[in-house]
């Protein structure tokens, strides 16, 4: 089991960007599948982008295709989502998951691990 922290949340201008931060302090994070999903008040929790435990294979929401970037640095046990030309309607708490499966996966159900979320607000 993986313990995530997320980290790197806050106030943005729009056009502006960002990069969060998803680390666990386990051994085995480097063999888990991370997405990252985000929930905008009143709305449902929505996928954003997801990698491999490899990293060779990542997959993106539509709405960010273009200006958000996933990666890791498994020696680091830690994932980025770098943000780039953020709009108001990226605000929201985006939560980091990881799968012991190992892959990238676009839906919650193969996540089994799920961080405390980050807020991102930007401002237009």
């Amino acid at each position: 089991q993986v313990q995530l922290v997320e980290s790197g949340g806050g106030l943005v201008q729009a056009g502006c960007s960002q990069r969060l931060s998803c680390a666990d302090s386990g051994r085995t994070f480097s063999s888990y599948g991370v997405g990252w999903f985000r929930q905008a008040p009143g709305k449902e929790r929505e996928f954003v982008a997801t990698i491999s435990w490899s990293g060779a294979i990542t997959y993106y929401a539509d709405s960010v295709k273009g200006r958000f970037t996933i990666s890791r640095d498994n020696a680091k046990n830690t994932v980025y989502l770098q943000m780039n030309s953020l709009k108001p309607e990226d605000t929201a708490v985006y939560y980091c998951a990881a799968s012991s499966l190992g892959q990238a996966a676009t839906t919650p159900t193969p996540y089994g691990s799920w961080g405390q979320g980050t807020q991102v607000t930007v401002s237009s």
